[in-house]
């Protein structure tokens, strides 16, 4: 039963680190299914979990708080496709000095506003989403096997991670069964088609990349103000391109992301549990060494064990209307 225990902990807390990851791959998604190349993820949880903290601390409102991660994460996708989409520049680049833009100014406004080193002060229960417990789940909780898996597993979670789940089937109909979808992944592959049946190409790539915003403010939010309670200096922690390798292992599918982000934060959760542990043989891993299995996997899978993955073909092109 310690065993089966442990296993429930450790999935519940892969559950809880999956969030960002998911969040992030699914903005991706919808940004480079429409040829608009992101690599500016990072940047955008980075600065949404600063404003989601900052101003969760300020109002002491979590859903205040929210909304504003959602809102300046826009305002950071709004940057990058102006940079990409209208001027055409180079979309790598443009990523590039998202990821620049927020890392130094979340620690500059943060040092400047609160004299913490970058940080925010910690924030109260009321200002940070908390677990919610479903129906029936403190009567279960005693049963063997199930009361395990669904007062701990399922249930406990706050309802970002929920939202975050829900978004994955979501994703899938709105990709793949509604006009909208058809024409942005049509955007992504064939851009002069699209523009040829009478479609707005720059607005639907506008469309997408401000879903992305959207979505990477929300996973920002999630980190300071539901898995953290508050901002920390570079919080997010490589975690936007442990979820743009995610988006590649997945080949740009929606369910495909979430097992693969569910890898990972396996892993995550993994290498929390085994540190300072000793392993039979090995002895104690250094706690360096297994804090780089996540970034060991990702390197790992990108040399080439996840087979050849095709972006979108006009993935990363600006576009010109021919006149």
């Amino acid at each position: 039963m310690d065993l089966f225990n442990n296993i429930i902990f450790l999935l519940d807390s892969m559950v809880r680190l999956t969030v960002p990851l998911l969040l992030a791959a699914l903005a991706g998604l919808y940004s480079e299914r429409s040829g608009v190349f992101d690599i500016g993820l990072e940047g955008k949880m980075l600065a949404g979990a600063f404003g989601a903290a900052v101003v969760a601390y300020l109002t002491g409102n979590m859903w205040l708080g929210m909304f504003a991660g959602i809102i300046i994460g826009i305002a950071m996708a709004l940057i990058h496709a102006i940079a990409s989409i209208t001027f055409r520049g180079n979309q790598i680049i443009a990523g590039v000095a998202i990821n620049f833009l927020a890392a130094g100014l979340t620690v500059f406004l943060g040092q400047s506003w609160f004299k913490q080193g970058g940080r925010t002060p910690a924030l109260p229960d009321g200002a940070r989403f908390l677990s919610i417990d479903l129906p029936f789940a403190e009567q279960l909780k005693d049963v063997p096997f199930i009361g395990g898996i669904y007062s701990e597993l399922i249930s406990g979670h706050n309802i970002i991670v929920y939202i975050a789940f829900l978004l994955v089937p979501f994703t899938y109909w709105l990709l793949y069964k509604t006009r909208f979808g058809l024409r942005l992944r049509a955007t992504g592959e064939n851009p002069k088609a699209v523009d040829t049946a009478g479609v707005n190409v720059i607005w639907i790539r506008y469309k997408a990349v401000l879903i992305c915003g959207m979505l990477t403010g929300l996973s920002g939010a999630y980190l300071s103000i539901a898995l953290s309670a508050g901002f920390g200096n570079n919080m997010t922690a490589g975690m936007g391109f442990i979820a743009l390798a995610a988006l590649i292992f997945a080949k740009w599918r929606p369910f495909y992301v979430l097992y693969a982000t569910l890898l990972f934060g396996f892993l995550n959760a993994l290498q929390i549990r085994l540190q300072g542990v000793e392993l039979p043989v090995i002895g104690e891993v250094p706690v360096q060494a297994i804090q780089a299995l996540p970034y060991i996997l990702t390197v790992v899978l990108l040399a080439g064990f996840i087979g050849k993955a095709v972006g979108p073909k006009a993935g990363g092109i600006p576009y010109v209307k021919e006149r």
